[in-house]
């Protein structure tokens, strides 16, 4: 009788430590530290601006953010495979004006959506094949190919707007489903998509393992050259695709647009628990990560800040970020 009782008291203690384990691993997890700091920094910002926490104001935030969502997919498993991407601002404004251009000397607007990610996997597999075949750091093969995009937008434009696109086409980025914009609804597809496979898919969970070890994972039968070029080609297509669905909301595409949007998915990536080392990373968490920079934007903008400073603070996060993922790294390490 004792020892059953003592083999139940035993059972219920290991079941405690379970319990207790498993709360402690989402304690530690990045994306609920995340949602615990989004709600903080909502809660400040609404005593701050009491038009802050309206659903009109949040939606216009998502909106602002979906196309940023999208690349930030292929951003996360781009860093996570031990690599990053700067041209992916350049190749959503070469996609855009490829396809503005085509519809606009009379093309119809399917066969220039094709096109136009045509081009910018065209882009993905150049800065691939510049890694992977000729041996260039992905920074300086990403940097080369940032210029030459943006160089081919201004040769197209001539720094002029193309505009005045069918409203055919523009449906496509604008307008509700459900009370809530299209491109949200797009942007939510992508993150979760991209989450689920970057969880549960093979192909994708070879991205880890080439980040985490390039050789073992070599020695283990992984085609690192293989997935590096899936890997810029992917991220180059979503780049394209987010080019795309923005034109269509503003109706035009114009040689700035995408300026500034490595920045921002870089930043989303880095706060959301990616590793600059490769191998760490997770598509929930550079969402979560997007959404807090995106919520510190509008609180700037309600409040009056100068748009000059806005650059300056995400930089400034995005440093802070970086120094955070450093030095709990190194804590690891000892």
């Amino acid at each position: 009788m004792s020892a059953s009782h003592g083999d139940s008291g035993a059972g219920e203690e290991s079941r405690v430590a379970a319990w207790r384990t498993a709360l402690m691993r989402i304690a530690r997890a990045r994306e609920v530290s995340l949602i615990v700091f989004i709600v903080i920094a909502s809660t400040v910002f609404t005593l701050m601006t009491p038009h802050f926490l309206t659903m009109q104001n949040l939606l216009v935030v998502m909106s602002g953010l979906a196309m940023d969502a999208v690349i930030a997919v292929g951003m996360t498993i781009c860093m996570v495979s031990g690599g990053i991407d700067l041209s992916v601002g350049s190749v959503f404004a070469c996609s855009a004006i490829v396809l503005a251009k085509l519809i606009s000397l009379g093309f119809p607007v399917w066969s220039a959506i094709i096109l136009g990610m045509f081009v910018a996997l065209l882009w993905g597999a150049l800065t691939g094949a510049l890694i992977t075949r000729v041996g260039v750091n992905p920074l300086i093969s990403s940097l080369g190919v940032m210029g030459m995009a943006r160089g081919v937008v201004y040769v197209i434009t001539s720094g002029r707007v193309i505009s005045n696109l069918p409203k055919s086409f523009q449906n496509l980025g604008q307008g509700n489903l459900l009370g809530v914009p299209k491109l949200v609804w797009v942007a939510l597809a992508a993150v979760i998509v991209g989450d689920f496979f970057t969880r549960r898919s093979r192909a994708l969970r070879q991205v880890f393992y080439v980040g985490g070890n390039e050789k073992a994972a070599s020695l283990s039968g992984i085609s690192v050259d293989r997935v590096k070029m899936g890997v810029y080609m992917l991220i180059a297509l979503l780049s394209g695709l987010a080019g795309i669905f923005e034109t269509a909301r503003f109706g035009s595409a114009s040689s700035p647009m995408g300026t500034g949007k490595e920045l921002t998915a870089i930043s989303a990536c880095v706060i959301g628990g990616a590793s600059l080392s490769g191998g760490e990373g997770s598509v929930l968490g550079a969402f979560l990560g997007l959404i807090l920079l995106g919520l510190v934007r509008d609180a700037l903008i309600l409040n009056d800040v100068s748009v000059y400073w806005q650059g300056l603070i995400e930089a400034a996060i995005l440093v802070a970020a970086v120094a955070f993922d450093v030095l709990v790294r190194r804590r690891r390490g000892r």
